[in-house]
């Protein structure tokens, strides 16, 4: 091992290879422990830089670190970006099913050969005999484990083969294990910590606060409009959208396509070359939006994302952490904004049903963290860090939609005392909708059935409606007054905390949500995150040649220089590569590979001096097609059978040609004579065309068969010829 004992010497070499002057929060500690051969537990958010923790020590340990990743993707990602930190390529590499024999050969040479201080690979390449005989003779310097909260069946992306990391590395041989992770409670982290044999280790856990981070929940009103809206508002920013569903983010993403927003889907029942190209030209800056699944860990490395949007409320609280996690990790802006409406979380608690008992129980109790998150008038950066077991001492954190639009909160007492009586009455054994129909004195068919009507508590609530008492119901469950049984799931059943409550009723505030629609649509809510004084047209430029230099050499823009880093050229005008050395993020391998062709711009655009003003933003109006319309027009264009269109969008041909139809009638030019040619000769055609052209008094289908004869002729071909007469002439 290198002993490193002074602090500067430390310093050094991370401003010599990865250009930054100071240390981020634990950074120091954990790295001086990995020298010191100890085993290290590491929990530190998303952004905190959790790489550099095992990417210096490996650098300066003799033998090569073997990094263990769940994510193909991202250890790509990684291997370009400490490739770039570095004049020799081989510094790092990765071993995964990507690769072909001769790769992997040069791969194990480089290792071999000493060139390799970072070896990612996958915990299923750690399953192959090959692969362990080849890391049982090299020197390891220790064994990284990144995203360790995949080990845990507590953590919010478990993962079994990660479960069978300890037994591998037993055969390999002991080193020194650093685990690592963004989100982690104390039950996933003791998990963690017991699995890998590493209970001595020393734990380091940094804040879980992102005081760049932006949170806001919204109610899901016409929520892909709003989503246009952000979009279109904010050109040109890496934004990465959340929905539970694969049809969902097909939709999404055709419907942003149509409306002039670079956006690609992204979710595992796409072919992986599809799904790859995507993340690839989303990296490159060739796309601005990604609209992906929640289930799916994208494994993006992107520092900056400036928007994440759940369309769909997550699973989870920590799920939800880490997702917005992914927005501002360079330190710039990031908002996180959440679509909300309570018929997803049943949709969600209808999908547990069938599950073992245990499973339905943590994620029912998952899911009331997410909803009481989502409907508290807390600080939801506060709400946030108490999940994670800190404290914000904060009133205010002036970047959260509770903070700066406070929600009117009013007292809940008598309310929920009506509540818990009526649960009651009915012996516990109905769900929350009928206990809130009851109290509003609506008789309904399933009232009148129970005799609900006759008892004490129906209409004891008739000046509110049931959607005020279903509110009251779901902060009372919340609160842990009520619990929701697990066999008959959705029954409404008194916690003992709810009878303590009834015979002894205290000072409750519930909350008043708050009318979205009579905020300023302009406004959407959103504070921003100012990136400092800098010269905009330059930064501008710059990026434009970071982008053009990327492609050039096919790597994502980041790889070269991070935003920070070009703000800071923006600002300070470095004309020289010392200069640019100076600059925040940039070390002398970075200034020496990239540098040349940035401080040439720089230096013209100081001795130009030509400083033009950024347009103002205009916003585009929507363009109003569905998602439907448009992908019949392009598949028409491709010329696909009609029969193939009307299958793959699961319609009848009467269906389809109803919508080709609509299409043409609002002007819209088809040309389906590639269909027509094959079910009609050219006699018929004419026929049916010159009687729409000649004799036709009104476009009646009836009419034209009437005159033409049914026995000759179907409805489905005058529809076609319609179409065909109404497109050439109408349009």
């Amino acid at each position: 091992m290198m002993n490193v004992d002074a602090g500067v010497s430390l310093h050094e070499v991370l401003k010599r290879y990865f250009g930054f002057d100071a240390f981020k929060g634990n950074q120091e500690e954990i790295i001086r422990n990995v020298l010191a051969g100890e085993h290290s537990f590491v929990l530190m958010p998303t952004g905190g830089g959790k790489s550099l923790c095992y990417q210096l020590p490996a650098i300066l340990l003799e033998g090569t670190a073997v990094v263990i990743s769940p994510l193909i993707a991202l250890m790509k990602n990684q291997v370009d970006s400490m490739r770039s930190f570095s004049t020799v390529d081989g510094i790092a590499h990765f071993l995964n099913s990507s690769l072909n024999k001769t790769e992997i050969n040069r791969v194990k040479q480089d290792v071999i050969d000493g060139k390799t201080k970072l070896l990612y690979v996958a915990p299923e390449s750690l399953t192959k005999e090959e692969n362990i005989s080849f890391l049982r003779n090299i020197k390891v310097s220790f064994f990284a484990i990144d995203e360790a909260h995949c080990i845990s069946e507590w953590g919010h992306d478990f993962r079994p083969e990660y479960r069978r990391i300890r037994p591998m590395i037993n055969q390999i041989g002991d080193s020194p294990i650093i685990a690592l992770t963004a989100t982690a409670t104390p039950k996933v982290q003791h998990d963690i910590q017991k699995n890998l044999g590493i209970l001595d280790a020393k734990v380091f856990k940094d804040s879980f606060n992102r005081p760049n981070l932006y949170y806001e929940v919204r109610p899901k009103i016409k929520a892909t409009k709003e989503i246009i809206k952000i979009l279109k508002n904010n050109p040109g920013k890496s934004t990465i959208i959340y929905c539970l569903s694969r049809k969902k983010v097909e939709e999404l993403a055709e419907t942003l396509q149509i409306n002039g927003i670079k956006a690609l889907p992204y979710h595992a029942g796409m072919d992986s070359a599809t799904r790859s190209t995507n993340q690839d030209l989303f990296l490159m800056e060739e796309s601005d939006v990604i609209v992906a699944t929640i289930a799916f860990g994208m494994g993006i490395d992107k520092p900056d994302v400036r928007f994440v949007i759940h369309y769909d409320i997550p699973k989870s609280l920590e799920g939800y952490y880490q997702e917005t996690g992914r927005s501002g990790r360079d330190g710039g802006e990031g908002k996180c904004i959440t679509f909300y409406r309570y018929k997803d979380i049943q949709k969600l608690e209808k999908f547990m049903q069938g599950k073992p008992v245990a499973e339905q129980e943590i994620g029912k109790h998952l899911l009331l963290e997410m909803v009481a998150y989502a409907e508290s008038s807390v600080c939801r950066r506060k709400t946030l860090l108490h999940y994670f077991g800190e404290d914000y001492k904060e009133e205010n954190c002036g970047s959260c939609d509770n903070c700066l639009h406070p929600k009117e909160e009013f007292e809940g007492k008598e309310y929920i005392v009506k509540v818990l009586d009526t649960i009651l009455e009915v012996k516990e054994k109905f769900k929350g909708d009928h206990i809130a129909t009851i109290l509003s004195g609506i008789k309904n068919a399933a009232i009148r059935a129970y005799k609900h009507d006759k008892i004490k508590m129906f209409g004891a609530g008739k000046e509110k409606d049931p959607k005020f008492w279903n509110a009251v119901i779901r902060q009372s469950l919340i609160a842990h007054y009520i619990d929701k049984e697990i066999e008959n799931y959705g029954v409404l059943k008194l916690s003992d905390k709810g009878r303590a409550y009834l015979d002894n009723p205290v000072s409750h505030k519930l909350v008043q949500d708050h009318d979205y629609d009579a905020m300023d649509p302009e406004t959407d809510g959103i504070r921003g995150v100012g990136a400092g004084a800098l010269d905009n047209e330059l930064f501008k430029i710059l990026k434009d040649l970071r982008k053009q230099i990327a492609k050039q050499k096919n790597l994502p823009p980041f790889v070269l220089f991070q935003d920070p880093s070009l703000e800071d050229m923006a600002t300070q005008y470095p004309i020289t590569i010392e200069e640019l050395q100076s600059c925040q993020g940039v070390g002398a391998g970075k200034a020496q590979r990239y540098g040349k062709e940035f401080v040439e711009l720089i230096k013209k655009y100081v001795h130009d001096n030509e400083i033009v003003r950024t347009q103002d933003l205009v916003v585009k109006s929507m363009v109003n097609k569905s998602v439907m319309k448009v992908y019949i027009i392009q598949s028409i264009d491709r010329q696909l059978l009609l029969d193939d269109i009307a299958d793959a969008k699961n319609l009848s041909m009467g269906e389809l040609l109803d919508e080709i139809e609509a299409i043409v009638n609002s002007g819209t030019k088809l040309n389906l004579d590639y269909y027509i040619n094959q079910v009609l000769d050219e006699e018929r055609q004419e026929e049916i065309y010159n009687y729409f052209l000649e004799e036709a008094e009104t476009e009646s289908i009836e009419d034209a068969l009437r005159e033409l004869g049914e026995d000759d002729y179907t409805e489905e071909d005058i529809r076609l010829i319609r179409i065909k007469f109404m497109s050439e002439l109408g349009n």
